[in-house]
């Protein structure tokens, strides 16, 4: 399909008709006209790029004009995420001065420098970090949004950064999604209300003097338009609403955005109906240039021009010419300056469309004040690390978290808690702040993260503690639930694992459906007559009907960012044993009763949910739950006979080989490698290179790993066809202690099954298969729902063996070597 033929079928007097936020000055406007006629084409086109940290020094931004830089989520000032404020100021000076440097030629536009800061600062250790979006959405607190997006302002504003890449406005209408925690509803409703209030915290109000002062950074909304609605959840696929549903359910909150003054919106990644929006004019230009009045700058998002058919990383005129203004190329920038460059000269892009993207950035910088603030050390708050984590910034995410949670359940009314009590915290987000903060914090998707990272945060078994001790009681951290004195009550704190974009797609909501860890986990303590109480971290709804159950009390805390003792404020009664803070919080998104209920809306027809949109209990209520249906009925679509494939020699797809002991985990990107106590070799099985020949020396604990620091899988089907892990196995060596076959669980490793009584049994030298039911690993509590390493092996001991077709075997259950029952 063309793309004429597709838009002929758009209807542009769907869309409101609005005018810019901000009236145009026509003394500005020749200001810029004046710019722009003493530009070079080189200097223009470097001012449409966006180039990443990691491939761009000061000298380049002088010598190639660019217009601007930015930090992916998963990278760091010098390669060091421990980087000082005045670190990052001191490298923002140096931009500054090279973007200003006249020298050779060049003119004097100031750099801006972009970052993700979406709840908080949050790249920045020890800055404050504040639910993420899907918890705000369920505090309905507008008034909470506008100083969160202040006090965000002052954190970015102390690094000498002056831009945001928030907030984010997308409407999440299929759970599944991996970016669900990131929008505030599945509703546009409280979107809507939030955006204006976000974009005016961060910005300031448009048209008065607060507008981009001192105070204040700008602002992007994104992605426009409708990520949240691709078709089964799928980050960055296809949304195949009408146009009017488009306009309804995701590009409501753009239109107070813009009346609020947004100064950049960002491109989305996702389709619709089969176009890229990077790529479609309709929407880039017609409508939101032209119809809804932006006047500001549309930047891109990581590569995503590529995406187009026809263009790749270093080039894209189909972008340019549908109204992309500022592209975020990251790696292959130079060679993207020189192909627009030659792409004008033969005219497949018009130098008018040049001159607009130009206009529109210079125009945001000149508004943002960029040419007048002068050195980003010399602006207010720069190095003023005293406001990163600042006590007035913690008291406003503390007050989020309250607001935030909401209570699914609390049979006979077992909450609040008594602090004088002996208390039981167990699961493992308890004390885990990787697991409370979630997702684009501190690395992109959060993982690895330790407490040592949160300077001055509380986990919540931190703020229990606070709470409990102080008021005479007693309160026991015990991840697995264990204890030796038997707790009044017993606090469960578990939920899902830090993720970030398409990392965090699912194919099922159902929460742990095969390994139940930490429903068993509730039930173990139930079985002892202990009261739990359930809190559950999660970035979307979950079907957790059997957590549910097991619990007397369930909340859903949602991604409470840096300050868990929020959580402690509202399980808890004072000392006194009065209330001081009641539940507020209320869902934003529907609470599935069905594992099937993957798009689960408010105003749907039919519609079943558990909880509905806007519910919440609260201490005044009186509500006991009955027992909920357990039975698992989303039928997935299983490949009955195809394996999947992990090891040929090569690892396959973006899994790739690792080395790993207790101090160091090393990337091995050729066919050798080694890492203290353990190496690794290419051989041969049927042909050339087919597998590997792995020994450890005996000296250490040692690991090889099939792997991804970021990529991550669900496998889960592979549960369902009843498959089996294989892998042919030579011995040439035999294990002088246990050698281990693992799974990934995160950045850690799990599901522990010894091979090396199997092995002894094979002669040396001779190839066998080895094979173990996956359901084993599941029982150990690997969750294949995003799996992270689908094949480990681990030893102390000496020895040497050769591997090779390592795979998911489907319907190999029945004659694994290790097999377990359901």
């Amino acid at each position: 399909m063309s793309c004429s033929a597709a838009f002929a079928k758009n209807d542009i007097t769907l869309w409101p008709k609005q005018k810019p936020a901000i009236e145009k000055n026509a003394s500005l406007e020749a200001d810029i006209t004046r710019l722009i006629n003493k530009m070079s084409l080189e200097q223009k086109v470097g001012q449409m790029v966006q180039a990443e940290i990691t491939w761009v020094t000061p000298q380049d931004v002088k010598k190639y004009h660019l217009g601007s830089v930015l930090n992916g989520g998963g990278t760091f000032l010098h390669n060091d995420r421990n980087a000082s404020v005045s670190d990052w100021v001191s490298f923002m000076d140096e931009l500054y001065l090279a973007s200003m440097d006249t020298s050779a030629g060049g003119l004097a536009i100031p750099v801006t420098y972009g970052i993700d800061a979406v709840h908080g600062n949050n790249k920045f250790i020890g800055a404050t970090l504040y639910p993420h979006n899907i918890g705000l959405g369920a505090a309905h607190n507008p008034a909470l949004i506008h100083k969160i997006g202040e006090a965000t302002a002052k954190e970015v504003l102390l690094a000498g950064i002056d831009w945001t890449f928030a907030p984010t406005l997308a409407v999440a209408r299929d759970d599944r999604w991996g970016r669900t925690y990131e929008s505030y509803s599945e509703d546009s409703e409280i979107v809507a209300l939030y955006s204006k209030e976000m974009i005016e915290g961060l910005q300031g109000k448009v048209n008065t003097p607060n507008f981009l002062d001192d105070d204040h950074i700008y602002s992007t909304a994104k992605h426009w338009v409708g990520d949240g609605g691709t078709y089964q959840g799928i980050d960055q696929g296809d949304n195949r609403e009408t146009e009017k549903d488009l306009i309804k359910n995701h590009a409501a909150a753009y239109f107070p955005a813009i009346k609020a003054g947004v100064q950049s919106i960002m491109a989305s990644h996702n389709m619709w109906n089969g176009l890229r929006l990077h790529g479609s004019k309709y929407l880039l230009t017609d409508v939101l240039k032209t119809r809804l009045g932006f006047d500001g700058f549309i930047v891109g998002d990581w590569n995503s021009h590529s995406k187009i058919p026809g263009c790749t990383n270093d080039s894209c005129p189909q972008a340019v010419n549908a109204g992309l203004d500022m592209f975020m190329v990251v790696e292959d920038w130079k060679a993207f300056i020189g192909n627009t460059i030659e792409q004008v000269e033969n005219g497949i892009i018009p130098i008018e469309r040049i001159d607009d993207a130009v206009r529109r950035i210079l125009r945001v910088k000149i508004r943002s004040g960029l040419f007048n603030k002068g050195l980003p050390s010399k602006r207010k708050y720069a190095n003023q690390k005293q406001l990163l984590g600042a006590p007035e910034h913690k008291a406003i995410a503390r007050q989020a978290v309250r607001e935030s949670l909401v209570l699914l359940k609390n049979n006979n009314n077992l909450l609040p808690l008594s602090p004088n009590s002996k208390v039981l915290v167990a699961g493992d987000g308890a004390d885990n702040m990787s697991k409370q903060t979630g997702g684009w914090t501190i690395n992109w998707t959060g993982e690895g993260n330790v407490k040592s990272d949160f300077p001055g945060g509380t986990s919540i078994f931190d703020g229990i503690e606070q709470v409990v001790n102080k008021a005479g009681g007693k309160a026991v951290l015990s991840p697995d639930g264990s204890f030796d004195e038997k707790p009044d009550v017993a606090i469960v704190v578990f939920g899902e694992n830090p993720y970030a974009e398409w990392i965090g797609d699912l194919k099922s909501i159902a929460y742990q459906a095969h390994s139940h860890r930490d429903a068993k986990l509730i039930e173990s303590l139930k079985s002892k007559g202990i009261k739990v109480v359930s809190v559950f971290l999660s970035g979307r709804p979950l079907w957790v009907n059997r957590e549910i159950n097991a619990s007397d009390s369930f909340v859903a805390a949602w991604l409470p960012g840096s300050e868990g003792v929020g959580v402690a404020d509202v399980l808890f009664t004072n000392k006194k044993g009065n209330i001081e803070y009641d539940f507020k919080g209320k869902l934003s998104f529907s609470w599935p009763k069905y594992a099937s209920q993957v798009v689960l809306n408010r105003f749907d027809k039919p519609y079943d949910p558990l909880f509905a949109y806007g519910f919440g209990l609260t201490y005044k209520d009186n509500v006991n739950l009955g027992k909920l249906n357990t039975h698992n009925d989303f039928v997935f679509e299983v490949p009955t006979n195809t394996p999947y494939v992990i090891m040929q020699g090569r690892a396959k797809g973006d899994w790739n080989y690792q080395l790993q002991t207790e101090q160091e985990t090393k990337d091995i990107q050729t066919p050798v490698g080694k890492i203290q106590g353990l190496s690794m070799i290419e051989a041969d099985k049927e042909i050339q290179g087919d597998a590997k020949e792995f020994t450890w020396t005996g000296s250490n604990h040692a690991s090889a790993l099939i792997s991804s620091t970021w990529y991550r899988e669900d496998l889960s089907q592979y549960l369902i066809n009843k498959s089996a892990l294989t892998f042919d196995v030579r011995v040439e060596a035999y294990p002088e202690k246990t050698l281990n076959v693992q799974m990934g669980c995160g950045k850690s490793k799990c599901g522990s099954f010894d091979i090396a009584p199997i092995l002894k049994e094979f002669k040396l030298s001779t190839w066998h298969k080895v094979s173990i039911d996956l359901l084993c690993f599941a029982n150990k509590g690997v969750e294949f729902e995003r799996s992270s390493a689908p094949f480990v092996l681990s030893s102390e001991g000496a020895a040497k063996v050769r591997v090779a077709n390592v795979q998911f075997e489907p319907k190999a259950k029945e004659t694994a070597n290790i097999k377990c029952g359901e």
